[in-house]
């Protein structure tokens, strides 16, 4: 039997993707593998949270009331009441909470800060898991986003420097967490079962998202805004020392794994094994379309989720003159759908490869289920401006249906070059985290030029750039093991 060693996984001999693939082994919920997953999903769960909740206080943190974001800027005029009502947020909060003065321009630099680190991060998080494990960075990325916020009002107290500088430093932690994590599952995951572990992990992303909105502002106003920073910053300490004990790189390390199913992983992995150490092919992955198309799809995916998450609340509150915003179910409600979207669509993918379907069929499958039907309901959203409730549904619907991607793009990486594959995931979040900085930039100023259709021309161009993405994706989007990503023999003398 084939030992895997705790960063052997990215120099695997891989299965031919494009190839149906038959489960050996019916999957347990109760399975050391799936308490991988929950480890992944609390750490998720724990660095999203920390990433959302200076949306949610900003409100009680400044002291003028009526700032409104303008659009016609760059990034640093993110919309600011991102989750919360700037008419009733000083009223009630308790006595002794610090206030700053700080314009929309301040707000957005803070808001935008922790985008810059993570850019920074994740594409370098993937190759350092792939090396060192995934353990040791995923672990010190949320040990150090946690300390980090415990510290954020401190630093708000030193000044805007101070807290800019805290900011950028927590996003660099929340890339390596978020890019270094998918490097475990190329020794852990089965082939059949990769969507679903993956999707058990990703997913803690949206409910660290809904839950952060759901406490955060009821936090902020009965114990004061630094209290948020206080609880999700000390979670993530508590939390830490469980990810140390519980989580190990590979089966053949964890000491408490039941032998049969060490066994069954170690067996349904053995022909992506190489116990060769081989360098990154730059050349190759840049010459690659498979690679480039999931790439540009990752990238105009997130661009159409970013436009969902900042402007579509905002639309529908100029529209309707209800602000969504004021209630935190009603905010939170989109991302505990994608949380159960996200899920389903996981298990639906690996459900769908037992029933013979090829394995580029699933991912692309996946892959227009959460494109297409989310960017045509935020197409349809300003002809839709004489019903609130058929507005709020579709951008709920929008949010939701656009997690189905999950277990399509997302993944591919693990398909097409699994011993790469920590690195590539990586890279192309790194690269879809480009559109958190452009879309602002651009809707700000198709907004600004264009009072009377502005919205109209936001969510077409949205549309537009993700049907072409999705269209490059579908084109050139493969399956299976490419010739660079293969294993390069060597003559042993």
């Amino acid at each position: 039997m084939t030992e895997l060693s705790p960063t052997a996984g990215k120099n695997s001999q891989d299965i031919q993707g494009d190839e149906k693939v038959s489960p050996r082994k019916a999957p347990s919920i109760c399975s050391t593998r799936y308490g991988i997953a929950f480890m992944v999903h609390l750490c998720n769960f724990i660095i999203m949270a920390q990433n959302i909740i200076m949306n949610i206080t900003m409100v009680a943190m400044v002291n003028s009331t009526n700032h409104q974001p303008s659009f016609n800027d760059s990034t640093e005029e993110l919309p600011v009441d991102s989750f919360g009502d700037p008419n009733n947020s000083p009223k009630s909060l308790p006595a002794g909470a610090p206030v700053y003065d700080w314009n929309p321009q301040i707000q957005g630099i803070i808001f935008s800060a922790i985008n810059y680190g993570m850019i920074l991060t994740l594409a370098p998080s993937g190759y350092l898991a792939g090396r060192i494990g995934t353990k040791r960075v995923v672990g010190a990325a949320q040990l150090g986003s946690s300390l980090l916020v415990l510290f954020t009002p401190l630093a708000a107290e030193f000044g805007l420097v101070f807290l800019i500088a805290t900011r950028i430093l927590q996003g660099m932690s929340l890339g390596l967490g978020y890019g270094g994590q998918f490097a475990i599952w190329e020794r852990w995951s089965p082939p059949h079962e990769r969507s679903r572990l993956c999707g058990v992990a990703i997913s803690g992303l949206l409910l660290g998202t809904s839950i952060a909105i759901l406490l955060g502002g009821i936090i902020s106003q009965t114990l004061g805004w630094p209290f948020v920073f206080y609880i999700f910053g000390g979670f993530g300490c508590v939390c830490f020392p469980v990810w140390c004990v519980l989580v190990y790189d590979d089966p053949v390390a964890h000491p408490w794994i039941n032998v049969t199913e060490k066994e069954y992983i170690i067996s349904s992995l053995a022909q992506q094994v190489s116990s060769t150490k081989q360098p990154l092919p730059i050349k190759a992955m840049v010459r690659s379309l498979p690679l480039w198309s999931m790439c540009v799809c990752c990238f105009s995916h997130q661009w159409l989720m970013n436009v969902i998450t900042i402007y579509a609340p905002t639309y529908i509150s100029s529209v309707f003159n209800i602000d969504i915003r004021n209630s935190g179910f009603l905010s939170a409600l989109p991302f505990i759908i994608a949380w159960i979207v996200c899920l389903l669509g996981s298990y639906l993918a690996d459900f769908l490869l037992t029933k013979n379907f090829r394995l580029v069929t699933v991912r692309k499958i996946a892959t227009v289920l959460g494109n297409l039907p989310s960017s045509t309901f935020l197409l349809v959203l300003p002809f839709v401006a004489s019903n609130y409730i058929i507005a709020v549904s579709l951008l709920t619907l929008s949010c939701g249906l656009g997690l189905l991607c999950q277990p399509g793009v997302y993944v591919n990486a693990l398909d097409i070059a699994p011993r790469h594959s920590s690195f590539l995931m990586g890279m192309s979040r790194a690269f879809a985290q480009l559109s958190a900085v452009l879309v602002p930039t651009v809707s700000g100023f198709l907004l600004s030029q264009d009072p009377e259709f502005g919205w109209r021309n936001v969510f077409s161009l949205s549309f537009v750039i993700n049907t072409l993405g999705l269209i490059f994706y579908l084109i050139f989007g493969k399956a299976d093991v490419q010739d660079w990503a293969k294993e390069r023999k060597f003559t042993h003398l």
